[in-house]
């Protein structure tokens, strides 16, 4: 059995997957969200608007948010722009 993934919490950001949301004309003023960035272990951080309890009736079988976990959900526009930047592996 594969050993349970769990995020490292010292993680630091790296870089930018796609463009900034006030690029992408999605957000104004002083706010940046949503995003999405590689960390330097190689995982990927999203912020995005934290819609878990509006799901959590409505989730595909076979598909749970785990305690500590939280469903994210960012803008089409946000992943499309991000596409170029993600590796294929």
């Amino acid at each position: 059995m594969a050993e349970k993934w769990e995020a490292d919490s010292s993680a630091s950001f790296v870089r930018r997957f796609g463009k900034s949301s006030h690029e992408l004309g999605q957000t104004s003023g002083n706010s940046s969200c949503p995003d999405i960035w590689e960390l330097d272990n190689g995982d990927i951080a999203v912020i995005g608007s934290d819609l878990t309890t509006s799901y959590e009736g409505r989730l595909p079988e076979g598909v749970s948010v785990d305690p500590g976990e939280r469903l994210v959900i960012i803008p089409r526009k946000t992943i499309l722009a991000a596409k170029a930047d993600i590796p294929d592996a």
